[in-house]
């Protein structure tokens, strides 16, 4: 019979963690919190030391039975949530309400979920850290102070059903304050000259560099066609070559904040699809005759610490499959990213080094093996040596012009066997070799080629430059930025195209209107002072009343200012030239999660709505008849249909081209990518490349 009850969270984790205890434990899943403060009242009494009010949540009441229940049927009950600060807040809630003593050792924490962890740590269960649960307490009483205070005030003053909200309105300010950089924005014009060159039968490029001496930025037309007289018939000679060997060094492991960016690059996925899948690896998977076992240590860490015992796995590994050059002498350690970087945990990795994606292919969901392979492949590559690169430098003579050609090749592929790092705007470091040349040796001119280009405005947000923003800031800690950003975009306050955030008009409207009284709050350095603030807290350093009251101090006194001043503003409907084919009545521009789209102005006796059409100029290749246009899934991604649809039911997720195969006549639609992309016919093998496309399918 057992005679212990462990409480976690999930039933996932349940059932793994039962697994490895055996028959003398029942181990039970809370489903999350059992208890937070009421949703129909602000739950604070801030006079009273900001106490809060906390009820049961609705819908918990027959876990909370089940619980006490099974509580009273053993002599020893274990808390066994997350090991953060909201994992300790569910234990220290499940005490209360199980009367549990809490001067005893109840708390068990694991960083990973494999049978050996959980085993010893239940060796060492050790008391509540209250340092940990007043941290938690002290962000939720000081969000919900902001929200439940502010909120009210904009329905009021500005649209029923706003929110206003700590870190999600910093958020949302960076963005939309890039948003005016980039409308602000003024281009200047710069120009590129590019020597098409030759030694022997082998080509390659060199771009201008030099003239008379000098370096020249070259600013018109005007000036290019000056230095290309001074060129005129100048046989071009190479000057100088420079040879030397770079080192490139592997990404540290990765933290919750770097995995987000880097499985928005790599595999598409937003910030809250990364942490739900992590969430399922990091919990158990089932891997037949192995059993239930966690495949990732805990996921939410600011950390770039390994285990030492993990880092031998890893070598073992490196050294039986790529052999001994790849494997560093010393084991590879990282520093913390950041001075706020708590590092309570290790980096995410996987549990076993030795568990290489393919073993787990065959057991996983695809989204949980592209993912749990990102995680193997950027760990190993920590642990190997650094790559050796060579590099070549030109200086190539023309006149009294210079021109330089730069090319690197890898000698030896190190960690770069294994995993590359992503980067933001799409690029790759690949290979571009450059001939053998002589200082001295005559070269061969193919074309002279002088191109005028435009500065760019700073390029918007996507979730994986935000999140690197946010973390660079100090805004918001890891387990935060994937609701923010959820929550930003489900009250309509950005929109997302082409994979980046754009602010809707109800965004602009929600900071224009508070940035006045609030500044402090949409103030990127104090919303950074305050979550150090919440860190002290954790650390046992500073006291949680103390920091909420030097808050709600001065908060107090801009609320009521607020309250007086800030003038009401009336959103008035854009009425469109469409009537309702329902009611015949006016169709006006409503706001929504995924942009604009068409209501009847009748609302509520008439709720007819329906999508923007947008046209792309595509002659439907299937009807011959309807034009093809830009429709959102429910999940907000678009795609293209015929707009005779259900009579005709064209569909496709890439962008069809105006323009037939030259092959075969039939439909080339567009590959999109970071950087450039191809026409692809839907029937043949024709492709052509075209360049500037953006992918906006971001997965949800």
């Amino acid at each position: 019979m057992a005679d212990s009850l462990v409480i976690v969270e999930s039933p996932a984790k349940a059932k793994t963690i039962g697994k490895y205890l055996g028959s003398k434990y029942i181990v039970k899943a809370s489903m999350g919190h059992v208890r937070d403060l009421p949703k129909s009242q602000i739950g604070v009494e801030v006079e009273n030391d900001f106490s809060p009010k906390y009820i049961t949540i609705r819908g918990k009441g027959s876990v909370l039975k089940e619980l006490k229940d099974a509580s009273k049927k053993v002599k020893k009950i274990y808390l066994a949530a997350d090991p953060d600060r909201e994992g300790e807040a569910i234990a220290w809630h499940l005490a209360h309400v199980l009367d549990l003593d809490q001067t005893e050792s109840c708390r068990v924490v694991f960083n990973e979920i494999t049978k050996q962890a959980v085993k010893d740590a239940f060796k060492t269960p050790r008391k509540i850290n209250m340092d940990l649960v007043n941290a938690q307490q002290a962000r939720r009483i000081l969000d919900r102070l902001v929200g439940y205070k502010v909120s009210p005030l904009l329905w009021k003053k500005i649209k029923k059903g706003m929110s206003f909200g700590r870190v999600q309105s910093v958020a949302l300010k960076i963005i939309l304050d890039r948003e005016n950089e980039i409308s602000e924005f003024t281009p200047e014009e710069y120009w590129t000259i590019t020597a098409k060159l030759k030694t022997g039968d082998t080509a390659f490029e060199a771009k201008f560099h030099q003239f008379k001496g000098q370096k020249l930025e070259l600013k018109s037309e005007d000036q290019v066609q000056d230095i290309l007289k001074s060129i005129g018939d100048a046989s071009f000679s190479v000057a100088e070559v420079k040879e030397k060997e770079r080192l490139r060094h592997p990404a540290a492991p990765f933290t919750t904040s770097s995995l987000q960016q880097e499985a928005a690059r790599k595999l598409n996925f937003r910030a809250a699809k990364t942490m739900s899948v992590a969430q399922q690896l990091y919990e158990g998977v089932d891997l037949g005759k192995e059993g239930t076992v966690g495949l990732i240590t805990y996921m939410r860490t600011d950390s770039t610490r390994i285990a030492a015992s993990a880092q031998e796995e890893a070598k073992e590994y490196i050294l039986g499959k790529f052999g001994e050059a790849f494997a560093p002498e010393t084991p590879r350690q990282y520093s913390k990213k950041a001075a706020s970087a708590q590092d309570a945990h290790e980096a995410i990795r996987p549990t076993s080094a030795l568990r290489d994606p393919e073993s787990v292919k065959a057991f996983t969901s695809r989204d949980q093996y592209r993912l749990y392979k990102l995680v193997w492949e950027r760990f190993m590559a920590s642990q190997m040596s650094s790559a050796v690169l060579d590099t070549m430098s030109v200086d190539i003579n023309a006149g009294e012009a210079v021109f330089r050609a730069v090319g690197s090749k890898i000698r030896f592929h190190g960690f770069m066997k294994v995993y590359v790092e992503g980067n933001d705007d799409g690029t790759t470091e690949d290979d571009k070799f450059l001939p053998p040349m002589q200082e001295g040796e005559a070269l061969k001119v193919d074309e002279i080629e002088p191109k005028q280009h435009f500065t760019q405005p700073p390029p918007r947000y996507t979730e994986a430059r935000l999140v690197k923003t946010l973390e660079e800031l100090g805004i918001g800690r890891p387990s935060t930025y994937a609701p923010t950003l959820e929550t930003i975009q489900k009250r309509g306050y950005v929109a997302i195209e082409e994979k980046k955030f754009m602010p809707t008009e109800l965004g602009e409207l929600l900071i224009e209107q508070t940035e006045q009284f609030f500044p402090e709050i949409l103030n990127v350095e104090f919303t950074a002072h305050m979550e150090e603030d919440l860190d002290h807290v954790e650390e046992g350093s500073e006291d949680w009343v103390r920091v909420l009251g030097e808050f709600y101090e001065s908060f107090e006194k801009r609320l009521r200012v607020a309250e007086e001043e800030m003038k009401e503003v009336e959103i008035e409907d854009e009425v469109s030239d469409e009537l309702c084919e329902k009611c015949g009545k006016p169709m006006v521009y409503k706001l929504g999660r995924f942009g604009k789209f068409l209501a009847c102005s009748g609302f509520p006796d008439c709720r007819n709505t329906k999508p923007i059409i947008k046209d792309i100029g595509v002659i439907c290749p299937k009807c011959k008849e309807g034009h093809v246009v830009e429709r959102r899934s429910k999940k907000g991604r678009i795609f293209y249909g015929c707009d005779k649809y259900p009579e005709c039911d064209f569909v496709s997720w890439d962008k069809p081209s105006p323009k037939p195969c030259p092959n075969c006549g039939s439909l080339l639609v567009e590959k999109r990518k970071k950087q450039g992309g191809k026409l692809q016919c839907t029937a043949c093998d024709f492709t052509e490349q075209i360049e500037d496309q953006d992918d906006d399918s971001i997965e949800d």
